[in-house]
């Protein structure tokens, strides 16, 4: 690359765009094989995972819960993963493992407050 002053390491945006664009399709296939093969869909978590640390992404988010972070398997909520709200947080249980991933939700809480305060003081005005 002679003409593209990059640093050390550094990888170009275009690589990183279909580097992202490939984990989507990983982790959407993988929901699809799930049902029939799950040990396939293993497979693709752990290549979007690969490809992530390759090119020094994030996982995107609306992917990121859908795995679990101690052995990396594909979670399919109500199969292999259960998902309870204990104390203002989202606790979700890898039935492979046992590991429980722990997610607060503050922020939609306080919104709520926020929304039903904002609708009662305009209750008031009027």
């Amino acid at each position: 690359m002679r003409g593209v002053s990059l640093s050390r390491g550094k990888k170009p945006k275009w690589m990183i765009e279909i580097a992202q664009e490939r984990m989507d399709i990983l982790f959407s296939r993988a929901e699809k094989e799930f049902s029939q093969h799950p040990e396939r869909s293993h497979r693709y978590v752990q290549l979007a995972r690969k490809l992530s640390t390759k090119y020094n992404t994030k996982i995107p988010r609306k992917w990121n819960r859908r795995f679990c972070k101690n052995c990396f398997k594909f979670l399919s909520y109500g199969s292999n993963s259960t998902i309870r709200l204990i104390d203002e947080k989202i606790n979700i249980n890898c039935n492979e493992c046992g590991h429980v991933m722990k997610i607060p939700y503050y922020k939609e809480k306080k919104n709520r407050r926020r929304i039903k305060y904002e609708s009662i003081k305009k209750r008031n005005d009027e």
